[in-house]
């Protein structure tokens, strides 16, 4: 039996932070319904990568909702508003993300839904929080990097601001709701009562950059420095970064510079002997040590340091990651099925439970796929 059998969650949640918040739900075994425009269902669908789409639904929808059941309903409807009514006082979670005074609108704000269901758990996810400046803003993943500071963090000293490769705000903030419903769920088993926990996109953003607001705001308020080429942290000292080789490249971690170069068998300049050099001097340290990395390959430098212990890695691309035995032997692939039976490779969740994996084979559905399932299920008739 997983964790969260038993748990019945509401999505009315649309793009990647919310429904992602689903998805690790339903992976620990919670029973997650989306509830959807009819016809067209959630405005993610449409949100495509290279334009790769599985049945009518894109693929990145297909991503963030697996494992889920839709019950399409307009929420204009007076008709369809009560029965989703009815479904919200079976519930036990209820997750939105629509912008501030959606739900007001609508009728389903939290005080009207804890009267229906005192139990309920209302989870809400924001842009950038329900008062200020921003409130109304659109909130989306790139704009909330851009704002946050985010973009500064990657890339070179000369680049342009350079956001993540990755929608790394919404797969945060996603997973900041989860923590805090699963907090919620607690708490009500100790209460009776039900709470309303809220994310925002820009306050997950700032929480993931714990360590690098914390300096800057204990170090006179000096911005980060991207290093001139190769570091992968503004506020670390040399050696690390990755480094060209003859054939290809090398990631050195925390490495002490004293220890990489007399691994490497070279004499470390005086100017750089002092460890409160390794910082100040970084750019300089690492075009030094860069000069003897691409004397060798790849392989040589990691037959010389992994013995030691030392933290450094050869640099894959997804196709030998993939294929190497240190990914298969996890096992994080799995191949899905819609119920067209159309079959995608994907990834698993990856927690385990008592040592056993967490597979689903179960795609994301057609909006209003369970309608009728739902409808007799619960009584909305």
């Amino acid at each position: 039996m997983l964790p969260l059998e038993g748990i019945t969650v509401l999505e009315f949640a649309q793009f990647m932070a919310g429904p992602s918040a689903g998805l690790k739900m339903a992976d620990l075994g919670a029973r997650v319904i989306k509830i959807e425009r009819p016809g067209t269902g959630e405005a993610g669908r449409q949100i495509a990568i290279k334009n790769l789409f599985i049945d009518e639904s894109s693929m990145v929808f297909h991503t963030a909702n697996r494992n889920k059941e839709s019950y399409a309903a307009n929420l204009k409807d007076p008709a369809d508003l009560e029965k989703v009514k009815k479904l919200i006082a079976c519930a036990d979670v209820m997750t939105h993300n629509f912008r501030p005074g959606v739900m007001e609108k609508i009728g389903l704000d939290y005080d009207i839904v804890k009267a229906i269901n005192p139990k309920l758990i209302y989870g809400v996810v924001s842009g950038y929080s329900s008062k200020g400046p921003w409130a109304k803003k659109p909130g989306q993943d790139l704009l909330i990097q851009s704002l946050a500071g985010f973009n500064y963090l990657n890339g070179n000293a000369n680049d342009n601001p350079t956001p993540s490769g990755l929608a790394t705000s919404d797969i945060f903030t996603g997973a900041h709701l989860v923590q805090g419903v699963l907090a919620a769920l607690i708490q009500r088993n100790k209460t009776g009562e039900g709470s309303k926990v809220e994310v925002s996109l820009l306050e997950s953003t700032i929480d993931i950059q714990f360590e690098l607001i914390t300096t800057y705001l204990n170090d006179g308020g000096k911005s980060p420095q991207r290093a001139k080429k190769g570091n992968a942290h503004a506020y670390l000292d040399a050696p690390y970064g990755i480094y060209k080789t003859k054939d290809t490249y090398i990631a050195i971690a925390l490495i002490p510079l004293t220890d990489l170069a007399n691994a490497m068998n070279i004499k470390l300049p005086s100017e750089f002997s002092s460890k409160e050099t390794w910082f100040p001097k970084r750019d300089e340290i690492m075009e030094f040590f860069a000069s003897y990395f691409k004397k060798e390959t790849t392989q040589h430098w990691l037959d010389i340091f992994e013995p030691l212990d030392f933290s450094c890695s050869d640099i894959y691309t997804y196709k030998q990651f993939l294929n190497h035995e240190g990914c298969k032997t996890l096992q994080m692939i799995q191949e899905v099925e819609t119920s067209d039976h159309i079959k995608m490779k994907t990834t698993r969740c990856p927690i385990r439970i008592d040592g056993e994996r967490l597979f689903n084979r179960k795609s994301a559905p057609k909006p209003g796929e369970n309608n009728a399932s739902i409808e007799k299920e619960f009584n909305l008739n």
